[in-house]
């Protein structure tokens, strides 16, 4: 294992000037970016529906493609479902990473071409290996195995000659072959569809292993390091594994999941290493440890940016990166590789630094509660339900929030669902440090909260244990790409929640 490390510092040697020239010169890189995606793909069914071949602007790029979400691009890729191809890209489509629904549809489908895989997910993957072993040349997670929590993938229904899955099921499904030997656990375990019979069959194949580093959702990663501990009889992860010395995580806002983790694995050395990563591309990662992530320019990806206060405008105004200001909030449109053109990623993200370019998640686009014009977007509630916790020593599984309507003159509110691990002795202090840990995070949020006249404070519902997994369970929807969604402004699913716990109890 000792010539993977020196593998590695070498690989690290050659890339580290290509990735700083792309960061000394984004916009070269994004531009060069743009104009190579629409070359390679004027040709293609799109691209000769909006004539990319006479496009030499920005200003034309952005007057002549519309935004698109899924349901827009739907159309085109279901060509690609049912077999045809250069739609949307050129290349063969083989592969579609498998998604959360939108309101139309349990599932998307994201098409996945070569380009995508070697150039923006395999790159991202040794991108961030690179920034690692810069930081920390010393390190020995390659004299261990690393550990990879996967999805699963099946026959595409559409067309037997393609694929569908996790974008991580897609991912191990195209690795090179020398991956397999340094990675555990083995492709039959790792792709099992059902997440229950997984997590076990992981565990027991993983546990006498040496394991360095993992990567996955820290949602899954949790659970199998639970059940770990329990088959082990070990007190921490880091006592059954004690070479340990990384976790790379992304899919989720972490900061809620830290404490956990470092009281599971209890390891003094233990780190941390945060990348954006999605079924349509990767997008960014921690060159350093503790600091915000940086935005990879030259993944074939190109990048518009929306402010949040023009969102919901008909046609709104885009912004290439050059434009863009800090500490605002934005939403994010990707043209890829795979044919994604001026695709609404639905995230939203704040820039807290031009040089480089480094930016955190602040949430998704459509994931906030506006009952009241309160605006409450998910990164206030993560903060302000972490600020409570810390306070009340209490620990929370997972939460969900929705808007209490206004009826028979009483004011509304919000509704909190909450799975503790631990419980607040003292309830109401608990809600009271939130509700006023929201009010410093949105003033949105304080206007409406003065006086109880439009909004009440928080109301806390607590939930048994495992409600939020057996409700996920319950729609078959265990796995990386799911998630209880943080906050919604409407209240289907939280009664839905509601409905379940009482029925389970």
């Amino acid at each position: 294992m000792g010539v993977v490390n020196s593998l590695v510092g070498w690989y690290m040697r050659k890339r580290l000037p290509q990735i700083y020239k792309s960061i000394e010169n984004p916009i070269d890189a994004q531009i060069n970016t743009l104009f190579n995606l629409l070359k390679v793909a004027q040709s293609t069914v799109y691209g000769k529906k909006y004539g990319f071949e006479s496009i030499s602007t920005f200003t034309k790029f952005t007057d002549r493609l519309p935004v698109a979400n899924y349901e827009a691009l739907k159309p085109f890729i279901n060509k690609n479902l049912e077999g045809q191809q250069n739609i949307l890209w050129p290349s063969e489509i083989k592969w579609f990473a498998k998604s959360s629904g939108t309101t139309s549809n349990k599932s998307k489908y994201i098409p996945v071409s070569f380009e995508t895989l070697e150039s923006c997910h395999f790159r991202g993957g040794r991108d961030m290996l690179t920034f690692y072993f810069d930081q920390y040349p010393d390190s020995k997670i390659f004299t261990g195995k690393s550990l990879f929590i996967g999805g699963s993938k099946s026959i595409n229904k559409y067309n037997d000659h393609s694929y569908t899955g996790d974008l991580s099921a897609v991912m191990m499904n195209n690795l090179p072959f020398y991956i397999n030997l340094i990675s555990t656990p083995k492709p039959k375990v790792a792709l099992m569809p059902d997440w229950e019979v997984k997590i076990e069959a992981m565990a027991q194949e993983i546990v006498n292993q040496d394991v360095t580093n993992i990567s996955g959702v820290p949602t899954w990663t949790l659970l199998l390091l639970k059940r770990l501990l329990e088959i082990s009889g070990c007190k921490s992860i880091g006592e059954l594994w004690p070479n340990l010395e990384l976790y790379f995580h992304g899919g989720v806002n972490f900061k809620p999941y830290h404490a956990q983790f470092e009281q599971l694995i209890a390891k003094k050395n233990m780190r941390f290493m945060e990348a954006y990563n999605a079924s349509e591309g990767f997008f960014g990662m921690q060159q350093e440890l503790n600091k915000d992530m940086l935005l990879m320019v030259d993944y074939g990806i190109f990048y518009e940016f929306i402010p949040m206060e023009n969102y919901e405008e008909d046609n709104p105004k885009t912004y290439m990166l050059d434009q863009i200001e800090t500490n605002k909030d934005y939403a994010v449109l990707i043209s890829t590789n795979s044919g994604l053109w001026r695709y609404d990623l639905g995230d939203t993200i704040v820039f807290t630094s031009k040089k480089p370019y480094r930016f955190r998640i602040t949430g998704r686009t459509k994931l906030f509660i506006n009952a009241f014009g309160e605006e409450l977007m998910i990164h206030n509630a993560e903060e302000a339900m972490e600020w409570a916790c810390k306070n009340t020593g209490a620990d929370f599984h997972e939460f969900t929030a929705a808007p209490v309507y206004i009826e028979d003159g009483k004011s509304g509110g919000h509704e909190w669902l909450i799975e503790f691990n631990k419980v607040p002795t003292d309830l109401q202090r608990f809600i009271n440090f939130l509700d006023q840990k929201l009010k410093e995070l949105n003033s949105d949020y304080e206007a409406k909260r003065n006086g109880n006249l439009a909004m009440l404070p928080p109301k806390i519902t607590q939930l048994s244990k495992n409600t939020f997994y057996q409700w996920l369970k319950s729609h078959g929807k265990l796995g990386g790409q799911n998630k209880v969604p943080r906050l919604s402004n409407n209240r289907r699913i939280i009664e839905e929640i509601i409905l379940y716990n009482e029925k389970s109890n």
